[in-house]
């Protein structure tokens, strides 16, 4: 008994201690994400790094289409209280594999985008450019502000069944951390500029 206790804690040692490999395959990676001055108000641009794995590869060929969603927050700190939010958005996409014509095709909204393959199709929802995600004029001169970004499949939005295993399985899952980031409140007087 006492050997076993042992050599259990052994495992547990070498468990704890055995070096990370590379980062996971189901994971997001936030790679860069900034806001800058648009015609209207303040807009995202940020950039993801992923793949599918190989579970959502295969649903994804058999005509399960797959929805991503980024979102955007916009924080002031203040030291008396909560941290005031500024504003927040969310942008939804969705990924399909037509087997007619053997397309992917991205749609936001109204626009649709079909792509030959689908290292295309993930290059292109992979980058987020001119997403406009607060209005004119909500970020005052000289203050700072904390922005967050992040991408995820969205579960919730897969048929019945493929949400059971969502649940069960992390082939399923797909997200990034929240990326988070300081901007300047100074991108209002570079939009007045424009």
């Amino acid at each position: 008994m006492r050997r076993a206790l042992s050599w259990l804690l052994v495992g547990i040692v070498l468990a704890a201690t055995w070096p990370a490999g590379p980062a996971a395959a189901d994971e997001i990676e936030v790679t860069d994400a900034r806001l800058v001055a648009g015609d209207e108000g303040i807009v995202l641009a940020a950039d993801f790094e992923f793949d599918l794995t190989p579970r959502l590869e295969d649903a994804l060929g058999k005509g399960v289409p797959l929805y991503f969603v980024v979102e955007f927050e916009c924080l002031r700190s203040r030291w008396y209280w909560f941290d005031e939010r500024i504003g927040t958005a969310s942008l939804s996409t969705r990924l399909s594999f037509h087997a007619l014509t053997r397309t992917y095709r991205l749609t936001t909204g109204a626009l649709h985008q079909s792509f030959a393959t689908l290292a295309e199709a993930l290059r292109a929802l992979a980058r987020v450019r001119a997403w406009q995600v607060l209005p004119s004029g909500a970020l005052s001169p000289d203050t700072t502000y904390v922005a967050y970004v992040r991408m995820r499949l969205d579960t919730t939005q897969l048929p019945k069944p493929f949400q059971v295993s969502a649940l069960a399985s992390r082939e399923w899952n797909l997200a990034s951390q929240w990326k988070r980031w300081e901007v300047n409140g100074d991108l209002a007087q570079a939009e007045a500029a424009r």
